[in-house]
């Protein structure tokens, strides 16, 4: 094996929107459902498309509510995300390695674009697969085989990074390896149930791992 691309989940992955996530899944929900949900049930819907969740708490008003959502979201989003210790960093590192690094998320390409350039790194990446370039989001292997397609690399060079297990499983369905991040919100404990090849202490642990490929 010799690691030559890595494709990252973003939210909680690479940016941490898990405060911003929550706060927008209680300001829809507090409108809509008042005092049923708690920010902890919030935690539940991160990981999933926003369609996914609204299929199942307003199915008849899908679209109405992932605009809310967005519009809360997008309003207030440089406000309530913050920056992981040595993502950035190891970012560059990796891509003066030659380390080929790509984006696969369940958000929309131009909300991953904002995140970018909140934290100066879109220029780190080739490209970013969103829910709007793909039928079917993680962890169907769509999304992570689209990527591979368009880096024209062997699955055996590549790794899936991400927070949930969406994104391990995603990772597996594809056929490439997978690594789960110990600072997702959902802990590291939870992410070793699906049985990634590896668990992200530290975003640096990359560069360990890129060397030993």
């Amino acid at each position: 094996m010799h690691m030559k691309a890595l494709l990252f989940d973003f939210d909680g992955t690479l940016l941490n929107t898990n405060d911003l996530i929550i706060q927008t899944f209680m300001h829809v929900l507090e409108e809509r459902f008042p005092g049923q949900y708690s920010p902890k049930d919030c935690m539940n819907f991160i990981g999933p498309s926003l369609k996914e969740t609204f299929e199942q708490l307003t199915p008849n008003e899908i679209d109405e509510m992932i605009e809310r959502y967005r519009q809360w979201n997008y309003a207030n989003h440089d406000n309530l995300v913050t920056e992981y210790d040595g993502v950035v960093d190891t970012l560059e590192k990796l891509k003066e390695k030659g380390i080929r690094l790509a984006i696969v998320s369940t958000k929309r390409r131009d909300t991953i674009e904002k995140g970018l350039e909140l934290m100066g790194a879109k220029h780190l990446f080739e490209f970013w697969v969103g829910v709007d370039s793909v039928k079917n989001v993680k962890p169907d292997p769509e999304p992570v085989l689209l990527a591979i397609e368009k880096l024209g690399v062997s699955k055996e060079d590549v790794m899936m990074i991400g927070d949930n297990y969406h994104d391990i499983l995603a990772g597996k369905n594809a056929g490439v390896k997978s690594a789960g991040v110990a600072w997702s919100i959902k802990g590291e404990e939870f992410l070793k149930q699906f049985n990634p090849d590896y668990i992200l202490q530290h975003m640096s642990d990359l560069l360990t791992i890129v060397e030993e490929s």
